[in-house]
């Protein structure tokens, strides 16, 4: 592996330097660092105490999420993201779409909550954090898909981007800025859903993803048949001689950004469908219990002394009873 300065006299990109050529970004570093290291803190404290944390979760969010981070950052996309448009298309949908969804799937605040001894400070104020109003707003289901559209388009269609290429510490908050709008939206979807309303319960939030799955096709398309040039200033004065044409550089990068999108939206909408199909199993299992014990002998929540000889739905007073006075069952 190869690490490769950035300088206006690249080599020409190839499949196998893309892959092969890196450089270090430490703010990147550090936020991976510090990510991984309090969620291994977390996963090491359940384990001490002898309670399981499923396996999976620690991969997607290390190896999807944490992984994303870094390719985006890191890679030979953020060596060549300064001399052409279509590897910092690529590095800012990662960064908004992958790495969020893996982020999410690793469920960070539940562990954090199961982690934290429950009465300390630390576990009194992340509960405060996720009952906060402003929490609540950022993440309602239209104002955190605003907010991911909005970001993306004020990237590409305002002078912002490319004062982010001239400006290291500005694109390095740009960088924080596409993540955590990606994961005001991952986040409750999958695995934070006390963050969402009521109302929205999983077929509410499927259809939500599926329609946000649209949403984040419109900055690609937009980019890639607009006829005004993203940062096009910056691009010409450093368009590689080896290298496409400013418009096409530009198409490609849009149509990058489209493909990518249409790619992470199917798993998206799949672990939504997951997380459903298995909420409905823990509810079946409850509702199975209760129907057991209650064929055995009285039901809970029965009033004492009910005459033996009717149903014991006539008189249970619980949600099993009332079901099936209504005739759900």
């Amino acid at each position: 592996m190869t690490v490769t300065i950035l300088s206006s006299g690249l080599p020409p990109l190839t499949a196998v330097r893309l892959l092969d050529s890196w450089q270090p970004d430490p703010y990147a570093l550090a936020l991976v660092a510090l990510l991984g290291g309090l969620y291994a803190w977390g996963v090491a404290r359940l384990a001490r105490r002898g309670e399981h944390w499923p396996v999976v979760r620690t991969a997607a969010f290390a190896l999807l999420g944490l992984g994303a981070i870094v390719v985006a950052t890191m890679s030979g996309l953020a060596v060549y993201d300064r001399v052409l448009f279509w590897p910092a298309a690529v590095q800012n949908t990662v960064l908004d779409l992958i790495a969020p969804l893996g982020l999410a799937l690793g469920d960070p605040l539940t562990l954090a909550l199961r982690a934290l001894p429950p009465d300390g400070r630390a576990a009194r104020r992340l509960r405060a954090a996720l009952s906060a109003r402003v929490l609540r707003l950022l993440t309602f289901p239209l104002v955190s898909t605003v907010l991911v559209l909005g970001s993306e388009l004020a990237v590409y269609f305002t002078p912002y981007f490319e004062s982010a290429l001239l400006h290291d510490g500005l694109h390095e908050l740009m960088y924080l800025q596409l993540l955590l709008t990606g994961s005001l939206f991952m986040l409750p979807m999958l695995t934070r859903q006390d963050l969402l309303p009521s109302w929205c319960g999983h077929p509410v939030r499927a259809l939500l993803v599926f329609l946000d799955g649209l949403v984040d096709a419109v900055p690609g398309l937009v980019v890639m048949v607009s006829g005004t040039l993203v940062a096009g200033g910056w691009y010409a004065a450093r368009q590689p001689s080896w290298g496409p044409s400013a418009h096409q550089d530009q198409m490609i990068g849009g149509g990058l950004m489209l493909t990518i999108a249409e790619l992470v939206g199917l798993p998206f909408l799949i672990a939504v469908f997951a997380e459903w199909v298995r909420a409905e199993r823990v509810r079946t299992a409850a509702l199975d219990a209760t129907l057991d014990r209650a064929s055995t002998g009285e039901p809970a929540g029965a009033p004492t002394g009910a005459a033996p000889d009717r149903p014991w739905w006539e008189t249970d007073q619980g949600s099993v009873g009332d079901r099936f006075r209504r005739g759900l069952y």
